[in-house]
């Protein structure tokens, strides 16, 4: 209720609305690029930092994308957002994670697992821009199209990484589970 008038305040336009979602996703993005840069350095000569390096310029391609679809629709970049993301990325590595010197193999898919959560909103933005470019010509459908593959592609990786991650952490010697009958 505005104050003045004792009434409902009027809802956001939805080009407003799209800029804070786009804020939001690009907010995302960054504490993903921040995430990710901490893996390949934490991974670098192993063979799963071999494969987030390629991800990590795949995602920040995705980001430099995203910040390209938001100079189409005139959205100023809110860094607040992409600050708060940051501190909170930094705040959960002092979470315990059952070792109190040395990196918990916990670690290694807790981190996984977030940055999978990250690439599957991605994957929902770029359709849900690709739902916009029908009515909108601000926005390349095609290009949506493209980067929703290759988000799918992304995650298909990071469930390799995750599962293998889940083998190391939970079972003995690091070996993989047998499938069940």
């Amino acid at each position: 209720m505005t104050p003045d008038t004792g009434r409902s305040a009027p809802s956001p336009g939805p080009e407003r609305l799209l800029g804070v979602y786009l804020n939001d996703h690009r907010a995302g993005a960054a504490g993903g690029v921040a995430l990710l840069r901490r893996m390949v350095r934490t991974h670098r000569g192993t063979p799963a930092g071999a494969r987030l390096v390629p991800l990590l310029r795949d995602v920040e391609e995705d980001r430099d994308s995203l910040l390209e679809v938001m100079e189409a629709f005139d959205v100023p970049v809110m860094h607040v957002k992409s600050l708060v993301v940051r501190l909170a990325e930094k705040a959960a590595r002092t979470k315990p994670n059952g070792r109190l010197i040395a990196r918990s193999p916990l670690s290694d898919l807790l981190e996984l697992e977030a940055i999978r959560l990250g690439v599957e909103g991605k994957l929902a933005l770029w359709r849900s821009l690709a739902n916009v470019a029908r009515t909108d010509s601000r926005v390349d459908r095609a290009a949506m199209h493209r980067l929703a593959a290759r988000a799918e592609r992304q995650i298909a990786l990071l469930e390799g990484l995750r599962l293998a991650a889940v083998d190391r952490t939970f079972t003995p010697g690091g070996r993989p589970v047998p499938a069940a009958a």
